[in-house]
């Protein structure tokens, strides 16, 4: 008897927002996330829409490419219905939803995407991310403009070129067939999983914690650990040999497991409490809502020049600063030098007594004194005691200081 594939679906609101904008479902054959956008203005609710339509098309499919043509044509519609509700509600105007689908046929997955969710396929220990983000940033990064790293905290890296909403009445939406197999997890996740939890982590998770409910919900702990800023969702499928039918009842989690609502309420900002700042003062704020920009060339135009002006600015503020710190170094040295100059000791220089300006000390090769006056006194003339004193130098306050030392030694010899 074939077994059927281990799922979990975990979504939460997180300690920063007040109200969780994620959505997802986890049905029969279809999983879905959506991440919503638009604030107050509905994020919830586009979410919502866009994941309860959707669930639509959770039945079996002859065909991987049957399955795809059928995502695609409901997250057509949940576009459709979006501009729909808009329209009926003016104030929800600019709302929209990221979303992340996968339908499993047996051995194959079909896969629907748009916006900056992600689809990650976990297979003999390592992490593939396999649905490319559609944000301003991402665009950056595939034109060698950034790298990664200076996407992740790039000011512009809240801009989605492509979503779900009541813009573009014919969305662009990534489509695919991707194989699988036994022992395969695929993930699918808001960004407020892959925004603040590493790849390195997601990884010791998957590896370790077998079970998709316990692993689901230790990604989710994970991102509360680092403060979550922002809400996440987690969708776990771990594929066994079965035909590709889940076994359990269909579920929603996050805004979509609510009832509608298109009240507009006052929404307060949860205060941030103390403990949290304490153990999480890089991320004491939530991040920059995301919002969508038209996949305009003018537009990208605009922002690529944007971003090449603050490349130059933050150019010429690190030159500046390189320049005024090597000015710093270069004057403190000249000031410590003067300052070393200041000091006088009494030692020996070829065999005889002598008066050296500045301080026993060398930075590496250079000295940091110099013979100012060297004596007619023999140090082999000088007393054992003595001729001790100056073999180690004799400190003096001050160059007339020094003079004197050297008449008394000058005394001893009867010179």
């Amino acid at each position: 008897m074939a077994t059927t594939p281990t799922t979990a679906a975990v979504s939460h609101v997180g300690k920063i927002r007040a109200s969780n904008q994620d959505s997802g479902y986890l049905g029969r054959h279809l999983y879905v996330v959506a991440d919503g956008m638009g604030g107050h203005a509905g994020g919830d609710i586009a979410s919502a829409i866009a994941a309860q339509r959707i669930a639509e098309a959770d039945r079996e499919y002859a065909t991987a490419e049957d399955a795809v043509m059928s995502l695609q044509s409901a997250l057509i519609a949940a576009n459709g219905l979006l501009a729909e509700t808009v329209f009926e509600h003016n104030e929800l105007t600019g709302m929209g939803t990221t979303v992340s689908a996968l339908v499993r046929v047996r051995d194959q997955l079909a896969l629907a995407h748009i916006g900056d969710s992600r689809v990650y396929l976990f297979r003999d220990g390592e992490l593939t991310q396999i649905t490319t983000d559609h944000t301003f940033v991402q665009r950056l990064v595939e034109s060698g403009r950034i790298t990664p790293e200076e996407a992740a905290v790039h000011p512009r890296r809240a801009v989605l070129m492509r979503v779900l909403g009541d813009v573009d009445a014919s969305p662009e939406i990534d489509t695919g067939i991707l194989d699988t197999q036994p022992g395969d997890r695929w993930l699918l996740c808001s960004d407020g999983l892959s925004g603040y939890v590493s790849e390195e982590k997601v990884v010791q998770i998957l590896r370790t914690i077998r079970t998709a409910q316990g692993a689901a919900d230790r990604l989710v702990k994970e991102s509360l650990d680092h403060g979550a800023p922002d809400n996440v969702t987690v969708l776990l499928i771990d594929v066994d040999d079965s035909d590709g039918a889940s076994g359990s009842a269909p579920v929603f989690v996050g805004s979509a497991a609510q009832p509608l609502s298109f009240a507009q309420e006052e929404v307060a900002r949860k205060p941030i409490r103390l403990p949290t700042l304490l153990l999480h003062p890089l991320k004491p704020t939530p991040p920059e809502d995301s919002h969508f920009e038209p996949e305009s060339e003018s537009y990208l135009d605009e922002l690529i020049e944007e971003d090449r002006r603050r490349s130059i600015r933050r150019r010429i503020m690190w030159g500046v600063g390189v320049t005024l710190a090597a000015i710093a170094i270069v004057l403190a040295g000249y000031l410590g030098y003067r300052w070393t100059q200041m000091h006088y000791y009494v030692g020996v220089s070829d065999g005889n007594v002598a008066i050296f300006k500045g301080v026993q000390q060398s930075i590496g090769p250079i000295s940091l004194s110099s013979v100012y006056q060297t004596t007619a006194i023999d140090l082999d003339e000088l007393p054992s005691y003595q001729r001790e004193a100056v073999e180690a130098t004799i400190s003096a306050e001050s160059l007339r200081d020094a003079h004197d030392i050297v008449d008394r030694l000058a005394a001893v010899t009867g010179g």
